[in-house]
């Protein structure tokens, strides 16, 4: 299944378990599943989105962005944070006023049961989407994943809080759940904004993937083929390597653009989807710019 297909499966079921948790807020009338709906409604604006900018990261290079689209995907983790920010506040405002106003819980065996079958949904997509998106590498799935994640722990929290309403009869247990899923959301939504932000500003590739590049670069290593100058960056789902080259000056320019080839092909072979720019230089002579060129 494709990245897009999970994230069409996203919307699908972020709209059944809006349905089943505004059920059970209806049904009980507690503020901590109305929070709970609330964050559903967040996952669904969130798939959509995160669908978007999929989408367009997979559009081919074009003369406006000949390295790709593939950063779009950023904007989508980021534009999810933004909404779980807005997602707390609505919940912190809605506990407050129930502090001040508190109402007793209905039916509170049936509301917590439409709560659990939503969060068994959401849990088990979560699961697939996280490795899928690892898999891939895909911001925008792994985004999403994470708050799905997020909301089926918060909905396991208020699950236990309201079965503790049910047998102290501490109404205010409810509005505080209501809280602390705020708070915990809003934990997950600056993951989210630092994330995205991370993404565009040109960030290294992970650790791992660096050490795949070292381990590649090893044997071609010897007295008379050295490398340096290695830059990484990653968009989206794809990696970049930069690094100079230096070969012997008396080789000829087909025997160094084979063995310069060679480096490549192994690189790619070794870390799916990476791009490989590796400038050619004799042996003793550094890159240098164009004030340095000779006139």
């Amino acid at each position: 299944m494709q990245v897009s297909a999970y994230l069409k499966l996203s919307v699908a079921v972020a709209v059944a378990t809006i349905a089943l948790k505004t059920g059970a807020y209806w049904l009980t009338d507690s503020v901590g599943l109305l929070s709970d709906a609330l964050e559903s409604l967040v996952n669904l604006a969130g798939a959509m989105f995160a669908l978007a900018m999929v989408t367009l990261a997979q559009a081919p290079p074009d003369d406006d962005h000949p390295y790709g689209h593939h950063k779009a995907e950023y904007f989508s983790s980021g534009f999810e944070g933004v909404l779980i920010f807005a997602a707390a506040l609505g919940i912190i405002w809605a506990a407050v006023h129930r502090f001040t106003d508190p109402q007793p819980l209905e039916q509170l065996g049936l509301g917590v049961a439409l709560s659990i079958a939503s969060s068994a949904m959401n849990g088990a997509l979560a699961f697939a989407m996280m490795r899928k998106a690892r898999e891939h590498r895909s911001a925008a799935l792994e985004g999403d994943a994470r708050h799905l994640y997020t909301d089926v722990w918060t909905s396991a929290g208020v699950i236990v809080g309201l079965v503790a309403v049910h047998f102290t009869g501490w109404l205010w247990l409810d509005p505080v759940l209501a809280i602390g899923v705020a708070l915990n959301i809003l934990r997950e939504g600056y993951a989210l904004v630092k994330d995205a932000a991370y993404g565009l500003m040109d960030q290294s590739v992970e650790g791992e993937v660096r050490q795949q590049i070292e381990d590649v670069l090893a044997p071609f290593r010897r007295p008379a083929v050295r490398f340096d100058h290695v830059a990484t960056r990653r968009a989206g789902h794809r990696r970049y390597v930069d690094m100079h080259m230096h070969v012997p000056g008396h080789w000829s320019l087909a025997q160094a653009a084979q063995a310069r080839g060679a480096v490549e092909q192994a690189l790619i072979a070794a870390v799916p989807g990476l791009r490989a720019t590796i400038q050619l230089l004799p042996i003793g002579v550094e890159a240098q710019g164009v004030d340095d060129l000779p006139e």
